[in-house]
């Protein structure tokens, strides 16, 4: 079977580590090379020697300036873009820190706007944009004042911008818990009762892994009929 992204190169904003490192492997054994960007330099060198990146760029992607630095200094147009930037802050009402919020409104809802802007002629047609989103805006739950509603309007954000950003194709996965490192870290001693309840409640029986939504990623990038779309990812925990 052919490679399916031969001759194309994807970018991976927050490519170092998780869903984005996981998807530079999945690209790059498609036939795609890959261009990793972060903003640690350490973990994004020992990302590129993984993956054999062509290149690498060290910038803070919630910056838009920098941003939008980088995309016009590409020396030649990509085909993918997919864009893993971005914390997450859950706070009770009256508990919120808004400088927190703030950075999170430019993370989840500003940044896919600044990076549309940045990648329209530098991205080809029938190439995509992909975001990650979330599932936390399909039950309340508290903590979630905040998180939720930019959870939800990412992909009507999505639909919008594929029209008006077409023949570019624009789309994003909405995945549930994912065991990469950074959930390990957030959840510390608490990672493998969150693993076992998982692996009993979920529909599929087994956590999601990074390599899972690399898959998905990959398979947005080569079905060009394929925009305006959220592709939930999360083993059936939105059935329960």
């Amino acid at each position: 079977m052919a490679a399916r992204l031969e001759g194309q190169t994807v970018v991976l904003i927050g490519g170092s580590a998780g869903i984005g490192l996981a998807t530079a492997r999945r690209a790059r054994a498609e036939g795609a090379e890959v261009i990793l960007t972060g903003r640690d330099l350490d973990r994004l060198k020992r990302a590129a020697a993984d993956v054999d990146a062509h290149r690498t760029a060290v910038f803070d992607a919630g910056d838009p300036q920098q941003l939008t630095q980088f995309f016009d200094d590409l020396p030649d147009p990509v085909d993918h873009v997919l864009v893993t930037a971005g914390g997450n802050y859950y706070a009770r009402l009256a508990d919120i820190d808004f400088r927190e919020a703030r950075r999170l409104v430019d993370d989840h809802f500003f940044l896919p706007l600044h990076l549309a802007r940045a990648a329209v002629g530098r991205v080809r047609a029938p190439g995509t944009l992909l975001f990650m989103g979330g599932v936390g805006d399909q039950h309340p739950f508290l903590s979630g004042v905040l998180s939720a509603p930019l959870t939800a309007a990412l992909p009507v954000m999505v639909k919008n911008l594929a029209l008006e950003i077409a023949p570019l194709r624009v789309n994003v996965i909405a995945a549930g818990f994912v065991d990469t490192d950074l959930s390990e870290r957030l959840l510390g001693d608490q990672i493998e009762a969150r693993r076992a309840e998982l692996r009993e409640t979920l529909p599929v029986r087994r956590v999601v892994g990074p390599e899972d939504v690399a898959d998905l990623a990959v398979h947005v990038m080569t079905n060009t009929a394929l925009t305006g779309a959220s592709f939930t990812i999360d083993g059936g925990q939105r059935l329960l």
